[in-house]
């Protein structure tokens, strides 16, 4: 009896340690999506931004590749800060990512990201990144 007591209290426990990283994986996958498009941006590439992004019509690529033609430039990406209301998120939810980052020798520039996660960690979440700001003030926040 005691044994089946030990055995039952360490599959929930590996159950839930399961659960608990497949959460925090989905942190991860978001932040390395939206660096994997502003390092895009950085280095030019309209096409890979507006294909990184789930833009729901025209208006949302010409501001994508305008942006990206504006905040072009050398030097490797360095994520400053990333604040993000689905962080952590235990189900979809969507919201704006507010990103500070600098590259080699300039300011720091700061963009807001909006984000859709969908599912959880017991059904498996993704991430979706649907439209990336023009650069706003650094003490702004995102709308």
């Amino acid at each position: 009896m005691r044994a089946a007591l030990i055995a039952l209290a360490v599959v929930v426990f590996l159950g839930i340690s399961f659960l608990v990283a497949r959460w925090l994986y989905t942190d991860t996958v978001e932040r390395g999506k939206v660096e994997d498009l502003l390092a895009a941006q950085l280095a030019g590439d309209g096409d890979t931004v507006v294909d990184q992004l789930d833009c729901p019509d025209a208006r949302c690529e010409a501001l994508a590749r305008a942006t990206t033609a504006r905040v072009r430039g050398p030097g490797d990406l360095e994520i400053v800060r990333y604040d993000a209301p689905t962080s952590h998120a235990l189900g979809s939810q969507t919201g704006q990512a507010r990103v500070v980052w600098q590259a080699d020798g300039r300011l720091p520039t700061v963009q807001c990201v909006l984000v859709r996660r969908e599912g959880s960690a017991l059904t498996g979440a993704s991430v979706t990144l649907q439209r990336l700001s023009a650069p706003i003030g650094r003490e702004s926040s995102c709308p």
